[in-house]
Formats: structure tokens, C-alpha cells, sequence
């Protein structure tokens, strides 16, 4: 997909009566539409599609579907379906009515590209630069800042599955790179104890047996990493992502008493902020929130809360789940500095608070 770039321009005139006729004291998008004007241009996310190939449909139209998509809660099926069939919707994106819009897919594939480029700032720029110009969001006034937990894409394992699963995953990707080589130095029972995820065998639930299960993947595991760096090995073994994610959560689980494997204390692991939690996203860790506690990612949303205006988010800022409130609001600030929206009054909960953030 290459992007050609098309400014939206003026509403299409037929488009313009037949949406007045439909909604005479208009809708959200006709609003927002009339409000703001275009949100977003081509040239805008020029960065994102290379200069060759088949056109690309509007990515600034693209753009603006995800925010009526968010507003509305609908699905991809449903927001292609709103461009394609919704005449609010088309007054909003300047499309002619006889547009057929595009396949649910594109949207999907156009966020992939926004997160690879962290494009979502620019979209949230976009918007506040639009209410900035209509006066509904100033620098010096009032604001309020809270956080909010973000789920991982990957399943919650406990401590047990982490261990089998991190090794059934590096198996997996040695198997697939040196089959002779695992062979010779699999231990027969491995293919039974990992052929199958995690989350679907039968661990037992005797405390002392599921110790014994503990132990018992954690000298597999070690077994692994021993034939992995032996001298003999093949070299590239050691370059596989899914063996550097075993090495690192053997050394974070494990370690060796009189020559044998055994489960690290809960004192004697690194701190939350380190210490992994799946293997097939690095970047989760667990975070609490007075009785929430999950796997995954913190974001923390600051908006206006003046009186007489509409209330707008005007900074987002994600980190991991482990990281504490406390160190986030400097971090926030220069958020808001940076777009020149720095409160004169800011509200937060007493989970911000340390001795800098009051000084």
C-alpha cells in the first residue's frame, strides 16, 4: 500500500443537503464535523506507507473513523459499515454519498501502523490543536490526572505455567532450528511433559506434588541451558529470542542449592518492575491498585475539568503495570509541557504524592 495524498476539502455539496434533510439539529459526527472542521490531513501520517504501490484509502479519514469508532463503541465491521451506509458519517469524512467506503480490515491494519510508529500521539495532537483554535482548551487552567489498569494480550499464568510454558516455548523454537541436535539431548519424558500449553495440563493440586512438578521443570529447564552453552552446541542456539527468555526467567525463578535447581524465595526475586511474567510479552508486568491486581500496563489519563467547558483528555501516558503513581508526575507535566497545556490547578489522588511532586 502506497498513500497519495488527498486534503478532504470541502463536503460535497449533495452530500452537504441530503445529511441537512436527515438530521436537521444534526448529530455527534455532523457536529464535531462542523465544530472542528477536518482533523486530520494525508500528510500527516505520510510516514507510514511507503512511496510505491496501490493506493492506499485516505489515512486521514482513516484517522478520523477511529475517533467516531471509539465515540460509538462499534466494532471494525460496524464502523466500515457506518462510512459505507451512514450519512452523518460521510458529512463528517467529506464523502460523496454514493462512496462504498472500504473492507472492515483496513482499520485494523491501519492501527498496526499507527502503533508501530506510536502514530496515536499524533492523532491526540490533532485533536487538541482543533480545540485549542475554538478556545475549548487553554494552558493555565484546571485539570485532573488518575490511572487506570490495561489488561495484557496474553493469558495470566501463574508462576508454574510461567515455568512450563517459557520452556515448552523454547523447546519449541529449538526444535525448530536444530531437530537433531534437541534430539540427542532431550530426555525422554519431555515429550510428554511439554507437548502440550500450559494452561492445559493437569498440574496437581497437592502442595508437595506441585512442588515436585516445580522442581522438576526447573532442572529440565536447567538441563536445556547446560546442553544450550556447552561448547559443543551449535552457537546459533543461544541467539533464539525463546532461549534468552528461558535464560532470563531461570535466573529470575531459580538458582542452584548444593548442585540442585530450586524455586527462588519471594524475597530473593527481583523486584516487580524486572521480573517477567509470560514469555510472549516481554514488556508486562504485574500491577496492583488498591484491590485490582493484573497482568499487563498503566495508563494514565489527564483531562480539563473546567465548568463551563467540554472535558478533554489532554495528555496519555502508558507505562508498566509495576510502575507506582507516585513517580508519574513529572512525567505528566512535561506531557502537558510539551503541548503547552500546563494546569494552573491540578488534581490528583494521594497515590501521586511524594516530598518532589508536593515541592
Amino acid at each position: 500500500m502506497s498513500m497519495k495524498p488527498k486534503e478532504s476539502g470541502e463536503i460535497p455539496a449533495e452530500t452537504v443537503r441530503v445529511a441537512r434533510a436527515a438530521f436537521p439539529k444534526g448529530s455527534l459526527a455532523i457536529r464535531v464535523r462542523d465544530g472542528l472542521g477536518p482533523l486530520f490531513s494525508d500528510e500527516q501520517f505520510a510516514d507510514l506507507f511507503p512511496a510505491r504501490g496501490k493506493p492506499a484509502w485516505s489515512p486521514g479519514r482513516l484517522a478520523m473513523v477511529l475517533v467516531l469508532q471509539f465515540v460509538e463503541a462499534l466494532t471494525d465491521r460496524q464502523a466500515a459499515e457506518a462510512v459505507r451506509a451512514r450519512i452523518d458519517w460521510k458529512y463528517a469524512l467529506g464523502l460523496e454519498l454514493a462512496d462504498v467506503g472500504f473492507d472492515y480490515s483496513v482499520l485494523s491494519e491501519f492501527r498496526d501502523r499507527l502503533v508501530g510508529a506510536d502514530g496515536g500521539r499524533e492523532i491526540l495532537d490533532s485533536v487538541l490543536a482543533a480545540a485549542r483554535r475554538q478556545g475549548l482548551v487553554t494552558a493555565r487552567g484546571r485539570a485532573r490526572t488518575d490511572s487506570t489498569h490495561v489488561l495484557s494480550a496474553v493469558r495470566e499464568l501463574n508462576q508454574l505455567e510461567l515455568a512450563a510454558e517459557t520452556l515448552r516455548s523454547a523447546l519449541n523454537a529449538v526444535a525448530l532450528a536444530e531437530p537433531g541436535w534437541l534430539s540427542a539431548c532431550a530426555r525422554p519424558e519431555w515429550f510428554k511433559h511439554y507437548a502440550t500449553r500450559a494452561e492445559d495440563s493437569r498440574f496437581p493440586k497437592d502442595r508437595s506434588r506441585r512442588d515436585q512438578t516445580y522442581r522438576r521443570v526447573g532442572d529440565d529447564g536447567m538441563h536445556l541451558l547446560r546442553n544450550i552453552w556447552a561448547q559443543d552446541a551449535p552457537p546459533g542456539l543461544r541467539e533464539l529470542p525463546e532461549v534468552e527468555v528461558l535464560r532470563q526467567v531461570w535466573v529470575q525463578y531459580f538458582h542452584l542449592v548444593d548442585g540442585e535447581v530450586a524455586r527462588r524465595g519471594p524475597k530473593d526475586r527481583p523486584p516487580g518492575v524486572m521480573r517477567l511474567v509470560t514469555p510472549y510479552d516481554l514488556e508486562v508486568r504485574t500491577g496492583g491498585k488498591r484491590d485490582i491486581n493484573w497482568d499487563g500496563y498503566k495508563v494514565h489519563l489527564t483531562e480539563t475539568c473546567e465548568d463551563d467547558t467540554p472535558h478533554l483528555v489532554t495528555s496519555v501516558v502508558t507505562t508498566l503495570g509495576s510502575v507506582s503513581d507516585d513517580r508519574m508526575a513529572a512525567p505528566v507535566h512535561a506531557e502537558l509541557a510539551r503541548r503547552d497545556l500546563l494546569p494552573g490547578e491540578h488534581w490528583v489522588d494521594t497515590g501521586y504524592a511524594n516530598g518532589g511532586a508536593l515541592v
